[in-house]
């Protein structure tokens, strides 16, 4: 991409991306611009600091566990005021 003299920065991305960026940015009530200014002035503060461990290297890959469905309760038939005669007898 060109680099001009103004202090307008120009890319170009995936629509779908642009859009998924964009609503998110919204909900947390940030423009693009802020956004933006944020997470270049973090990576310039950082960019100098030694990392111990890459995030690829000491995180895990997430666990799927299956789970059984939990079988339906089936409604009984009888009443209780049926079970409690059917005891008297």
């Amino acid at each position: 991409m060109a680099r001009g003299d103004s202090g307008r920065i120009v890319l170009e991305i995936d629509p779908l991306h642009k859009d998924e960026l964009y609503s998110a940015i919204t909900k947390d009530g940030l423009t693009l611009k802020d956004w933006f200014l944020r997470q270049a002035d973090q990576y310039l503060r950082n960019r100098d600091q030694f990392q111990l461990f890459d995030a690829s290297l000491v995180s895990e890959k997430p666990t799927q566990y299956l789970t059984k469905p939990k079988p339906k309760k089936v409604p009984s038939t009888k009443t209780k005021s049926k079970r409690a005669k059917t005891k008297l007898k």
